[in-house]
């Protein structure tokens, strides 16, 4: 009697775990219940919207995500950006990075020109003009990517060889490629020269024969008025070119004010204009990062 009351209260047994086991497993097919918070399936980012911030959940938990103060980024004003102790230590340096560059800054005013050219300024982009004997004579260079790269292993070596109380930072000059476009009244098309600095010409010792600081890369006939330059036109490339003809192309920029005193102007413009620029970069990125 005894064995038969147990046997029937096992049977009860397996049947009650049978029933809430299958239970268990088919409640994610017919509802949305959620899983209680001990659960070890709980994937809180799968569920849907309606459970998260809804009150469909029949288990009762409710985990709050999108009002979680974890979750949140702390604002301290109303421009809705995130501020982190990262950006804290940023504003920091570039507060500090912007009282050195003001320190260097040697003008707020860019140098003039000697020659007679008028300067026009669009953003990163200079237009020097002149006229001479009715033509004119355009030049425009970019400082954008003007800062030659400096080398580590270049300053290491110059600064093993000065002394310590003599060392000091190298002066940042920037040397960008300018155009120059020369127009006729009577032509149809301008002559365009495309110039640079060459590194190898940019410092002379004493004793060395003066040579020109800048050098014509290609030149070509252009369509006046396009601001593109069009590639089906002719460029004579100067790499490979007679240098007697080299030379009188040279001649004829230096006839025009385009010589080594101009080219020397034009970097002392072009240093004061990029670093003009990168503060005003500075003051841009603190603002962004702090969103003032």
């Amino acid at each position: 009697m005894l064995k038969s009351m147990v046997r029937a209260v096992g049977a009860a047994v397996r049947l009650s775990s049978a029933s809430s086991t299958s239970t268990a497993r088919a409640l994610p097919l017919c509802c949305p219940t959620l899983c209680s918070p001990s659960s070890a399936t709980t994937r809180p980012f799968t569920r849907s919207l309606w459970m998260l911030n809804g009150n469909g959940a029949s288990s009762g938990y409710q985990p709050k995500l999108f009002s979680s103060k974890a979750l949140s980024p702390s604002m301290s004003c109303g421009c809705g950006g995130l501020h982190t102790e990262g950006d804290k230590a940023f504003g920091v340096f570039l507060s500090d990075e912007l009282t050195e560059e003001k320190k260097i800054q040697k003008s707020k005013s860019l140098p003039k020109m000697s020659g007679g050219w008028d300067l026009e300024m669009s953003g990163t982009e200079a237009k020097l003009t002149r006229t001479v004997a009715g033509e004119k004579i355009t030049v425009t260079f970019n400082v954008n990517n003007s800062i030659p790269p400096s080398f580590e292993e270049e300053a290491a070596e110059q600064g093993q060889q000065k002394s310590a109380a003599a060392e000091e930072e190298p002066e940042i000059v920037s040397t960008p490629n300018f155009v120059v476009e020369v127009t006729k009244q009577a032509a149809k098309h301008n002559l365009v020269f495309d110039c640079h600095f060459p590194e190898d010409e940019m410092s002379h010792g004493e004793g060395e024969e003066e040579s020109d600081i800048f050098a014509i890369r290609e030149v070509s006939f252009q369509p006046e008025g396009d601001t593109d330059w069009k590639e089906t036109s002719y460029t004579l490339n100067t790499d490979s070119l007679d240098w007697a003809l080299y030379d009188h192309l040279m001649d004829f920029l230096a006839d025009r004010g385009v010589d080594n005193t101009f080219a020397d102007e034009l970097m002392e413009l072009s240093t004061a204009v990029e670093h003009q620029e990168y503060i005003k970069f500075l003051e841009d990125l603190q603002g962004f990062v702090k969103c003032n």
